[in-house]
């Protein structure tokens, strides 16, 4: 697969005769890329000893117009690669007092970047899939769970027969063993990505289902296996998962499943409310 070749390869390097310079800061991305794609130019140069210039000699070499461009084709190939062990001493790299911005700021770079790749014709034909569905399935597992949850939450407003499958490992393909064509699978997951998602998403092409990705770019492993994908931006300041954008891009897609089904999710509300006024359910207040 893509993500295990060389990554210089990637950066289209491959086979071409590098300076003196050029190897250093070839051999050094290839040994260290979790530090390099939170390098400036000068400071890879600073710890290779060559000069910033040299820097970014490399990254025409590459293809790139400049470091930054490098730097952005860097992160978008190694995110997957990177261990919770790897992302935990990325963050530790931060000042304590930088860290709250740095994440939050990380966030809204990722909605701005899901904004400006969205393909909206894709997301059309998603809002269709899953608004003729007999049954709707919606995996995500590990850290995706939590999406899946709140996906489903909603969807059960919209829908009458959706179900969320964010078990363990032995329950899952008990889960989804019923699912046939005519059925829509919604597969949600991010680096690091879950075999046991490809795995089912696999199971269910097999079953002649439509499956719906939501990932975060063409690199992922769920492109290749999903009929349709939607994409929304993970790059992470700190260990954890950085879900604001995907959290996002789901929200927009309830609000447009919502919209299609407007009598139909008013006449849902209706009923509810009368169910949560009689015992209770929200707090009101005084």
């Amino acid at each position: 697969m893509e993500e295990y070749q060389p990554i210089m390869n990637q950066l289209n390097l491959s086979g071409k005769r590098l300076s003196k310079g050029h190897r250093k800061i070839a051999a050094f991305i290839e040994e260290n890329y979790d530090r390099v794609v939170f390098m400036t130019a000068a400071r890879l140069g600073e710890v290779v000893s060559i000069s910033e210039s040299t820097v970014v000699r490399f990254a025409n070499a590459c293809g790139y117009e400049g470091y930054p461009q490098m730097q952005r084709a860097l992160k978008e190939i190694v995110r997957h690669r990177l261990t919770s062990a790897q992302r935990l001493a990325i963050s530790n790299e931060l000042p304590q007092d930088e860290l709250p911005v740095e994440v939050l700021k990380t966030d809204m770079q990722n909605i701005r970047a899901t904004i400006d790749q969205l393909d909206r014709q894709v997301f059309n034909q998603v809002v269709e899939e899953i608004s003729g569905a007999n049954t709707i399935y919606i995996l995500g597992l590990r850290a995706a769970a939590p999406l899946s949850e709140f996906l489903g939450y909603y969807l059960r407003y919209i829908f009458d027969d959706v179900r969320v499958i964010s078990s363990t490992v032995n329950d899952t393909f008990e889960n989804i063993a019923r699912i046939k064509p005519g059925d829509v699978m919604i597969a949600i997951s991010f680096p690091r990505y879950s075999n046991r998602t490809l795995e089912c998403m696999q199971f269910a092409r097999s079953r002649d289902v439509k499956v719906i990705g939501l990932t975060d770019g063409s690199l992922s492993p769920l492109h290749e296996v999903a009929s349709l994908c939607l994409d929304a931006r993970t790059d992470m300041a700190s260990f954890a998962d950085s879900l604001a954008a995907p959290m996002s891009l789901i929200n927009a897609l309830i609000a447009a499943l919502g919209s299609r089904k407007r009598e139909t999710l008013s006449k849902n509300f209706a009923q509810m409310e009368s169910v949560w006024d009689a015992y209770r359910v929200y707090a009101h207040k005084s």
